[in-house]
């Protein structure tokens, strides 16, 4: 391990993803320190930065402790940053099947929980006009996702392994994000999907969960501000000059 800056991590984000979540709770739980930095002004797609990531998406990571090495993709993250640091295995399984299982679930929240909540999401928010057509399919697909996830449940308390994994970790916020914003004011999460609303609300009381939420609640995270207030994303940015080129956000050590 080289020397280096007092924080392993830089982690690169915008003020609104939700993908960051699992990146900071990850870290928390393994007592890992981060400096971060929130684009506010279309950093990500600026050529010094795709020269690391060559999609020019958010978020990303460079450890410090391991010769800059970059990591992007927010399951890649987690898993790596778990694999090289997790040494006691709290986050994760040893055995090589349950491994492959808490893999397919990573996948799963990759290919499907993120997408379709997330289309739900901008189809329901962020679109020029109306497609009443993808909000009721995007809907159903979100609902078919949490049922999946609610069958499995009903027979474990976690999804690999008998205790909470990064697979775990990387579907709380966009689990939270859902139950409050994009399945409508009448969704009752422990009604519908008893199994993994109890799942969802045992990680939400987690001491680094809540204090990474609290954390992002104190940053005014956009997303949550634009469906309360309706100020999107870039007026924000304009009003608070947000931006690594003045400063960004950092937070060492949540």
């Amino acid at each position: 391990m080289e020397s280096g800056p007092p924080y392993q991590f830089t982690v690169y984000n915008h003020e609104a993803g939700v993908n960051l979540f699992k990146i900071l709770i990850t870290l928390n739980e393994l007592d890992l320190t981060e400096y971060l930095l929130d684009f506010g002004k279309e950093e990500h797609k600026e050529e010094w930065y795709t020269k690391m990531m060559p999609n020019g998406r958010i978020p990303m990571i460079i450890d410090h402790w391991n010769n800059d090495k970059i990591v992007w993709e927010s399951n890649a993250i987690i898993k790596y940053i778990a694999s090289r640091y997790d040494t006691e295995k709290r986050l994760v399984v040893t055995d090589p099947d349950e491994e492959t299982d808490m893999d397919t679930w990573l996948f799963f929240q990759a290919s499907h929980q993120g997408p379709y909540f997330g289309q739900l999401q901008w189809f329901s928010f962020y679109h020029e006009e109306p497609v009443p057509s993808a909000v009721v399919r995007y809907a159903k697909e979100t609902r078919r996702i949490l049922g999946v996830l609610d069958n499995v449940l009903k027979d474990r308390e976690w999804l690999v392994g008998g205790k909470i994994t990064i697979a775990d970790i990387s579907f709380i916020k966009c689990n939270e994000y859902a139950s409050k914003h994009l399945l409508g004011a009448t969704f009752d999460f422990a009604a519908e999907f008893p199994h993994a609303a109890r799942w969802h609300a045992q990680m939400m009381e987690r001491p680094c969960v809540k204090r990474v939420f609290k954390f992002k609640a104190e940053q005014d995270c956009g997303r949550e501000r634009q469906h309360v207030t309706g100020e999107t994303v870039s007026a924000f940015a304009e009003r608070m000059g947000c931006g690594i080129e003045v400063g960004g956000v950092v937070q060492v050590a949540v």
